[in-house]
Parts: C-alpha cells; sequence; structure tokens
C-alpha cells in the first residue's frame, strides 16, 4: 500500500466520522421516534403493538396541547421579530459612537452568556408582589398598581417572553455590530457623495447589506423561540404551566409527557408535530429572505 493511498483511506476515516456521528447520535433516535408516535411504547409496557396515527388523535384531542402549540406560537411570533429589531437599533446606535463599542458590547451581552437557569429565577423573584418583587416596588414607587406578572393568564407569558428578548439581545447585537464594521465605508461614502441622506443609507445600503446576517439571526431565533422551554420551566407557578397553562409551550408539553405522565408514545408525536412546525417555518423564512437578497 502507497503513503497516497494510507492518506486517502485516513483522510476518508475522518471525513465519516461526522456521518457516523450524525447516524448514531442523530438520525438514529429520530427515526425510533418516529417509530414509537405510531406505537403504544411506554417504559413500564413489555410488549408494544401499533397503533397508526392513535397517538397524534389523542394529543390533538387534547386541549392542553392544542394551547401549548399557541403559546409557543406567541412566544415565536411577537418574540423573534422583538429580539430582532430591538438589537438592529442598538447595534446601529452603537456602530455610530466613536469609542466605549466594547463596553456596551459586554454589557449588552452579560445576559446571554449568563446561565438561563439563573437568569430565570432572578426574574421570577424580581417579578413576585411586594416586599419581595422587586418590579412591583419601583411600580408603586411612581404611584402605578403592582401587577400580578407571572401570576397573572394574561400578563405571564408576555413576563416570560420579555426576559427571552432581553436575554437574546446580547448575542443579536453583537453580531449584528459585527456585521455593521465589515460594510466597507466606501459604500456609505459614494452614497452621501451621490446625495443619500441618513434615512435612504440606512434602508438602501446598509439594511439591504445586513440582509444575510438578518437571516441568520432571524432563523436561529425563531427556533429558539419554538423550543422555548428553560424559562418556562423555571418560572411559570402552578406546576410549571402558568396560570390556566397560559404558558406552557409545547417543549415543556412534551416533557411532562414523556417524564411526568411517562407517556412516551405520545411525547414522541408530539415531538414530530413541533418538529415539522419548525421546519415549516425555518422554509418560510428562508423562502422569504431568498427573494429579498435578490438584489
Amino acid at each position: 500500500m502507497t503513503l497516497a493511498t494510507k492518506r486517502a483511506i485516513t483522510a476518508y476515516t475522518f471525513l465519516a466520522l461526522p456521518l457516523v456521528f450524525f447516524i448514531c447520535v442523530r438520525l438514529g433516535p429520530m427515526l425510533y421516534m418516529l417509530v414509537m408516535s405510531f406505537s403504544d411504547w411506554g417504559l413500564l409496557r413489555k410488549q408494544t403493538r401499533f397503533i397508526g396515527l392513535g397517538n397524534y388523535v389523542t394529543i390533538f384531542s387534547d386541549p392542553v396541547f392544542l394551547q401549548s402549540l399557541g403559546n409557543t406560537m406567541r412566544y415565536a411570533i411577537f418574540g423573534a421579530p422583538a429580539v430582532i429589531a430591538i438589537s438592529l437599533s442598538i447595534a446601529l446606535l452603537l456602530d455610530l459612537i466613536p469609542k466605549g463599542k466594547a463596553l456596551f458590547r459586554l454589557i449588552y451581552v452579560l445576559p446571554y452568556i449568563t446561565p438561563i437557569v439563573a437568569v430565570s429565577w432572578v426574574w421570577r423573584w424580581m417579578y413576585l408582589q411586594p416586599p419581595l418583587g422587586v418590579i412591583n416596588e419601583l411600580l408603586m414607587a411612581i404611584g402605578l398598581p403592582a401587577q400580578g406578572f407571572l401570576n397573572s393568564p394574561d400578563q405571564a407569558l408576555q413576563s416570560i417572553m420579555a426576559v427571552n428578548v432581553w436575554a437574546e439581545l446580547g448575542y443579536c447585537t453583537t453580531i449584528f455590530l459585527a456585521g455593521l464594521q465589515t460594510i466597507p465605508k466606501e459604500i456609505s461614502e459614494a452614497a452621501r457623495i451621490d446625495g443619500a441622506n441618513g434615512r435612504l443609507l440606512l434602508f438602501k445600503v446598509t439594511l439591504p447589506l445586513l440582509l444575510p446576517i438578518t437571516l441568520f439571526l432571524t432563523v436561529m431565533e425563531g427556533i429558539q423561540f419554538l423550543r422555548i422551554f428553560t424559562q418556562v420551566y423555571n418560572m411559570s407557578f402552578q406546576a410549571m404551566g402558568g396560570p390556566l397553562n397560559s404558558t406552557k409551550s409545547a417543549a415543556l408539553y412534551i416533557y411532562q409527557k414523556a417524564f411526568t405522565n411517562f407517556e412516551m408514545a405520545q411525547a414522541a408525536s408530539a415531538s414530530l408535530v413541533l418538529f415539522v412546525i419548525i421546519m415549516t417555518v425555518t422554509a418560510i423564512q428562508l423562502k422569504f429572505f431568498d427573494k429579498k437578497m435578490n438584489y
């Protein structure tokens, strides 16, 4: 065997390792979960039988599952655009200042690098009623009534969403700021020479050049909000679903089905439904931005 052949075999071996990892760690469990969703598989059941679409009929007949899907869509529809819009605005402002970018970037990224469990519990305490709840103390200090926040069916979901938006701002702001600093200054200067004002420069030059980054962050934040779990699990009262299940996400519903009720097959079915939703939303986002980037 020649040296070149040995090198080729070594190269193919290393190239095949990620594929083997994907099959064993990702594809294999997903296929097993797909099979499980069409059976009555259970941890305490010795025999498993095929039941077809029975699990899907059961979960779609469950009003709690439908409510959790609705909550999940609300998290994504309102949370992800808020993160993108606010972080882009902050990045544009940071790009204007001549000094102190690193300090402000560190301030905004600190919530993102802080463990989300710690963040969730700190905010959970801040949302409490006085004298423990700092936010309600501040509201009452300026003459406003105390709010229910996590104890209110009308405010609980928005309260958790606000925390997640706040936590994600640092990451998106950092990426947007990096993108702004890679835009050649010559392009902006040429646009100004041609008579473009600040508004035209923003909408005709800066934002179009940031579209690839905006696409990346929109897809990532959409996925993050669609599979939101940790914040809901740690911040929700009333058996981890909020008042009247107003904060329960699809991921939390799956967790409770699998590890509280031990209904593994139904949890697998709900997982596949969530997977299809995430893939569909991601495909729509990619299709939309693909049209916008043809400039």
